[in-house]
């Protein structure tokens, strides 16, 4: 039955010609931020990857695209990205491995025989060395043993924490723990804490935040405040994209078969309808009018296909920061630094920030 709705701010365009890819990705925030002033609207259409996409930009339209209308988005953009870039690409959701023999033996000589599926986009394995260059391949088979030989020392050396646990485990096989660590650390989980961690101690850094610090120090509850408040402001991912698999509406916007959907976390998580003076960093409002608004964030997602590894993600996360205020103070140094943000692979200061950590023990 055909869906009655609004037709959607913005333009698809025409294919090739109207792409919007490299204006997105150069900066997503701009782009983001001009069309919303420009069509009034935190919802609008673009071009993105040749395929008409639908940007979702306020926590209505996300709520309404990863809950209440997730059986009519498709998670998995395979159907999409195939087109693009063939079998080099594989999902976590296919039932079956699309490689051919000669990938899939590439693949298990650089991760082992504990990698089944690959979440992401895979460059023919190439191992070449020369001189003055060596293919990504090889030095990623040359960072693969650097890692495995960490790894090795610290299973024989650690006694307590996730690496000893992770030895203790029964597998079929004495190398199978080396290589379930090498997964882990290679997957996004590290990423997104790196992400977060940075952000933290760049917000947190100098004298004007010594009351945050001291304070996020002494209450827990403040400190889980000030973390939401990092991750509302600089989300690890950019967001995720969704497939229409017919046609339907979304905020009362006609949606078409086949278009894409794309929650974009940094403008859903500056709404203002939701978070008052959206571009404050303000831990206080997860105790005033945003408490118990948690799950209006999205850096991993929302609903019930929301990143597993969230409540890992913020452990660690919280168990750094808490360590960084027990036992340091911090400032930029220098003080003035560019900290513009870049968003792609994952959200970071385009350059690295220099910070001073000084010891507790040492201040007077």
């Amino acid at each position: 039955m055909s869906q009655i709705g609004i037709r959607i701010p913005g333009s698809s365009g025409y294919a090739l010609m109207s792409d919007k890819s490299l204006e997105f990705y150069k900066d997503p925030m701009h782009f983001c931020n001009s069309r919303i002033h420009s069509y009034g609207s935190r919802i609008f259409q673009a071009r993105l990857l040749n395929k008409p996409t639908l940007f979702i930009c306020s926590v209505k339209g996300m709520k309404e695209l990863l809950c209440a209308r997730m059986s009519v988005f498709e998670k998995d953009p395979s159907a999409v990205m195939h087109e693009l870039y063939g079998a080099n690409l594989v999902t976590t959701e296919e039932k079956v491995n699309v490689f051919d023999t000669s990938y899939t033996t590439s693949m298990c000589k650089l991760f082992g025989d504990t990698v089944c599926f690959i979440n992401g986009l895979i460059s023919a394995p190439v191992k070449l060395k020369v001189s003055v260059w060596s293919s990504a391949f090889t030095q990623a088979l040359e960072a693969k043993e650097k890692l495995l030989n960490i790894i090795n020392e610290r299973l024989k050396s650690e006694k307590d924490g996730l690496v000893s646990k992770i030895k203790n485990i029964p597998f079929p096989e004495s190398t199978s723990a080396a290589q379930h660590l090498l997964l882990f650390i290679s997957a996004l989980i590290p990423k997104a804490l790196a992400s977060l961690l940075t952000s933290f101690t760049v917000e947190l850094a100098g004298k004007d935040k010594i009351n945050i610090r001291k304070r996020a120090q002494e209450n827990e509850d403040y400190l889980n405040h000030v973390l939401l408040e990092v991750e509302r402001l600089w989300p690890s991912f950019i967001g995720g994209r969704r497939i229409a698999k017919q046609d339907t509406t979304l905020c009362g916007y006609m949606v078409p078969k086949g278009y894409l959907a794309l929650f974009v976390a940094f403008a859903v998580h500056r709404d203002p309808e939701i978070f008052e003076d959206p571009e404050e960093f303000q831990p206080e409002r997860w105790s005033g009018r945003n408490a118990g608004q948690e799950k209006l964030l999205c850096c991993f997602g929302n609903g019930s296909r929301n990143c597993i590894g969230i409540d890992l993600n913020n452990m660690i996360l919280k168990t750094a920061a808490g360590y960084l205020l027990n036992h340091y103070c911090w400032d930029l140094d220098p003080p003035t630094q560019s900290l513009e943000y870049k968003w792609l692979p994952v959200s970071r200061p385009a350059e690295d920030p220099k910070i001073r950590f000084t010891s507790c023990s040492s201040k007077t």
